[in-house]
């Protein structure tokens, strides 16, 4: 299960370098297009989006690596620890990108 979850890593990591890669993509493009501001606003929002997907790979791994490689308590309190940072890192960064809080979304989706 450790290479289960090195696995994981390495793909969030993955995530994380290709999204930083088609974020500069789409901003560029963004740029050409519309101007600075939107290209400001298009790689906010892509690479928000990326952070939020490899955070959440990466949760996976830690959970992988805590319960089925070393479930020990001291173990299983750091994890709560990191899952409990990276919540709030998530929903800081979902606030950011959508300039709003979840539960004031538009039902117009």
């Amino acid at each position: 299960m450790e290479l289960v979850a090195q696995i994981f890593e390495y793909i969030g990591v993955g995530v994380l370098c290709a999204g930083l890669l088609w974020s500069v993509v789409v901003a560029v493009d963004a740029w050409r297009r519309e101007g600075g501001a939107a290209a400001y606003q298009k790689v906010r929002a892509t690479f928000g989006g990326v952070l939020l997907l490899g955070l959440e790979i990466l949760v996976a791994a830690d959970l992988i690596r805590t319960v089925a490689v070393s479930p020990t308590v001291e173990n299983v309190a750091v994890l709560g620890i990191i899952v409990l940072i990276r919540t709030f890192l998530s929903f800081s960064l979902q606030v950011e990108i959508e300039g709003r809080l979840p539960w004031k979304r538009s039902n117009d989706r």
